[in-house]
């Protein structure tokens, strides 16, 4: 059978559209489809949650073919051609291997769980950007996306009322705010102290939910600001997924989404910013002071608030006592599947709800409650993305992924007008790099990989440019 590139090119653009279509469904599809095969109780199963990998396999060697077809015929493959965005992956990389062949971390475990949240999407980005992308396909990106943001930000707005009863037929926990990897996902969070919930909607917590919003909503902003405010369609969608920004209560994805607002009017003339802009930035800040007013615990949670700052601090400590760093998967998302499962609460707050599970490690203050007899391991989370490669690579791993991000905001602030696209897509990466500052900003696959894919796409047409000497 003849290789056909455009057959295969085909493919390869119809698998990315279905997995950015689905990526925000994951965690609901896993836990429901959990639920169907083993029943209630069970924690999500690998089988049905490695489908979004299966799928950016077969992008990814539909892309290999492509490359080797295109050394072959022409023998001016872009497999050669690198920059110093490429050089940069490629050196975090090395450097990971590098620890691992030195013993940290201890397991190869460890590592490959680090791998799949720090490298996978980096990898994609630097197969995906040496392959042709359509014209059409990059059109169509912009407006799928803000359709399913449009259906996750309807049904988390929907979430916030319904019964605890409707989540546990779906497959997921009746407990609440509580991760447990052995365990259902929890349909919801709860401010601390309060019964006010924060939606996830069809993803597998709130930050999460709130941070891929920034996609969607970064769409919507350019598209009214594209069109002057007079389309009502891009306007009801900005609002409905503002609304549901500000039900997740993620104050790190509220950050992002109001840096790509006042980011987004940089195209337009002043007059029109003058009477547009303005007077909305104001009316949000009014706004936020009255509810701060109204519930100031809504926004300042002490519990909280402590952790943002105590655990980057807990981080940096870490990176002094060791300075070429501890390996992938000691620190961050990984270490949610490798360590004890706990929850901190203030002093003096009641701890009996937790003994319906008995190996929840329960901390008031510092001090652990529950369970008795067993030191409790708890996740290394810094609350910092930046921190958290600073903790597995080093300080040296630390550098090479702060020049990197440099790096690529960088190519997209210099070429800013080139495509809706780019447009789009230079806000969303502008947000998530400031709310990495916050929280494990790159953590969830329909983020990294969504984001990551689409770089690739963007700066694709840039490794044209570079020269291959002989």
């Amino acid at each position: 059978m003849r290789y056909s590139k455009s057959s295969v090119q085909r493919l390869r653009e119809f698998s990315t559209l279905a997995l950015l279509s689905l990526l925000p469904f994951h965690a609901l599809l896993v836990t429901t489809g959990t639920k169907l095969m083993l029943g209630p109780g069970h924690a999500p199963t690998a089988m049905l949650a490695g489908w979004k990998e299966v799928i950016l396999g077969m992008i990814l060697l539909s892309a290999f073919l492509e490359i080797v077809h295109s050394s072959l015929i022409t023998h001016h493959s872009s497999l050669f051609k690198w920059d110093w965005i490429d050089a940069l992956i490629l050196a975090l990389l090395v450097l990971s291997i590098t620890l691992l062949l030195t013993g940290r971390p201890s397991s190869l475990s460890h590592y490959i769980l680090g791998f799949k949240y720090d490298f996978i999407p980096l990898v994609a980005f630097l197969v995906l950007r040496r392959v042709p992308w359509s014209d059409d396909f990059k059109n169509r990106v912009p407006l799928l996306l803000l359709i399913v943001g449009c259906i996750v930000a309807l049904y988390g707005i929907l979430t916030f009322f319904l019964p605890m009863s409707f989540f546990v037929n779906l497959g997921y926990s009746d407990a609440h705010s509580i991760y447990l990897a052995n365990g259902p996902l929890a349909a919801f969070q709860q401010i601390g102290g309060s019964a006010v919930r924060r939606i996830q909607s069809t993803f597998s917590g709130p930050n999460q939910f709130g941070l891929w919003l920034l996609i969607p909503w970064a769409i919507a902003m350019i598209a009214v600001v594209r069109t002057r405010c007079t389309n009502y369609r891009y306007l009801i969608s900005a609002l409905l997924i503002a609304a549901a920004l500000l039900l997740t209560f993620s104050r790190a994805a509220w950050i992002g989404a109001f840096i790509i607002f006042i980011a987004t009017p940089g195209q337009l003339p002043p007059k029109t910013f003058m009477k547009i802009i303005v007077p909305l930035i104001a009316a949000c800040g009014v706004g936020f002071v009255m509810l701060l007013q109204s519930n100031s615990d809504i926004f300042l949670r002490l519990g909280s608030d402590r952790g943002h700052f105590e655990r980057p601090l807990q981080a940096i400590q870490m990176m002094r006592d060791f300075p070429l760093g501890k390996g992938l998967g000691t620190a961050g998302p990984a270490t949610n599947r490798t360590h004890d499962a706990c929850v901190f609460l203030e002093t003096g707050d009641d701890p009996s709800w937790a003994k319906s599970n008995p190996d929840l490690c329960v901390f008031t203050g510092k001090t652990q409650v529950q369970p008795a007899g067993k030191t409790c391991n708890c996740p290394v989370l810094p609350e910092n993305w930046y921190l958290q490669i600073g903790v597995e690579l080093g300080i040296a791993g630390f550098l090479l992924y702060l020049i990197f991000i440099g790096f690529v905001a960088r190519w997209l602030v210099s070429r800013f007008s080139f495509s809706p696209l780019h447009k789009f897509l230079t806000l969303t990466f502008l947000g998530l790099s400031v709310a990495a500052l916050f929280l494990h900003a790159w953590e969830d696959a329909a983020v990294a990989y969504s984001v990551w894919i689409l770089m690739a796409i963007v700066m694709q047409q840039s490794l044209a440019n570079v020269r291959v000497d002989a």
